[in-house]
């Protein structure tokens, strides 16, 4: 009998082979330094069938599964079902990954049975591979860390014990955006979560095509998850929870402002002032006291003392 590997990846798609970076994503699954691994191939219904053909740098033994397009919740929970490792790592279809990130998440988890979750920390590149952003993951002391998102805690830069995912009955298909939010939610209050690693071991990819440049849709998506956690938190009583995720809903408002300014000034440099004021206006609309937010973090920058201020 095949003794099931340690880490299953999961990779869904729906862009298919076309995809300029699907290449470089399976590569940096076939180099790992963990070869106790498994892949799955999740087709999401893309225009050109991505198979062995198709794909020839995928790792001997690669399961390839082609479903009809049914979004990123149900492709993954599909490649879920088919895995048989002991944990499950999500790849999106454009980012890289160090060749020791699955050996870091194993070891942690191997060590600490009660682990439902772990994270490293992850750099944001562009589309040509240049880091644009550095890595800023912090380590979280507590469920309520995890839950006023304290950190950047992502499916890109996850991986999750099998048997937690399951327990948890996996990802919510009716969530189009923010799904991955809603999963580290759930697994957060079933278990302990830790930061892996040092430097960083995920390089998330950033360019026109990727959901974080839909910024209205995912402020709103984000805003519905952690309403819904929060709702959930009131009625156990946990006060400790909802008050970070009232801390949670705060930066979601000053996200959309910020992602709001970013926009219009982008718009305004492509002389589209009508599409400026639009951004302006929605974010007025969706987080009014997000502009007083900001103001008052600032200060409180400005303000506090040299020595606290890279104490958090």
């Amino acid at each position: 009998m095949k003794t099931p590997p340690t880490v299953s990846v999961v990779l869904a798609s729906n862009r298919g082979p076309d995809n300029p970076f699907l290449a470089e994503t399976v590569r940096s699954v076939a180099r790992q330094t963990l070869t106790d691994i498994e892949l799955v191939v999740v087709d999401d219904g893309s225009p050109h069938p991505i198979d062995r053909a198709t794909l020839p740098g995928a790792p001997a033994g690669t399961t390839f599964l082609r479903i009809g397009p049914s979004g990123p919740s149900a492709a993954r929970n599909a490649g879920a079902r088919v895995a048989s490792g002991e944990l499950l790592a999500f790849l999106d279809d454009d980012d890289v990954w160090e060749h020791g990130r699955l050996a870091a998440h194993a070891t942690a988890m191997q060590g600490d049975p009660a682990l439902v979750l772990t994270y490293c920390r992850m750099r944001s590149i562009d589309a040509d591979g240049r880091e644009i952003a550095p890595p800023d993951q912090a380590a979280v002391t507590s469920t309520a860390d995890v839950f006023r998102r304290r950190t950047g805690i992502i499916l890109p830069n996850s991986v999750v014990r099998a048997s937690a995912f399951r327990a948890a009955d996996g990802f919510d298909e009716s969530r189009r955006l923010a799904e991955d939010l809603d999963l580290v939610l759930r697994l957060a209050a079933r278990g302990p979560v830790a930061r892996v690693g040092d430097g960083s071991l995920v390089s998330y990819r950033r360019h026109d095509d990727n959901a974080t440049g839909r910024h209205r849709a995912l402020a709103a998506a984000i805003r519905e998850v952690v309403a819904d956690h929060r709702t959930a938190a009131l009625r156990n009583g946990q006060d400790e929870l909802v008050d970070a995720l009232d801390e949670s809903q705060a930066a979601n408002d000053r996200y959309a402002a910020w992602a709001a300014g970013r926009a219009a000034r982008t718009a305004m440099a492509r002389g589209r002032p009508g599409v400026a004021v639009g951004e302006i206006l929605w974010a007025l609309r969706f987080a009014p006291s997000a502009p007083g937010q900001w103001l008052l973090k600032r200060l409180a920058r400005r303000d506090r003392p040299p020595a606290a201020a890279g104490s958090a």
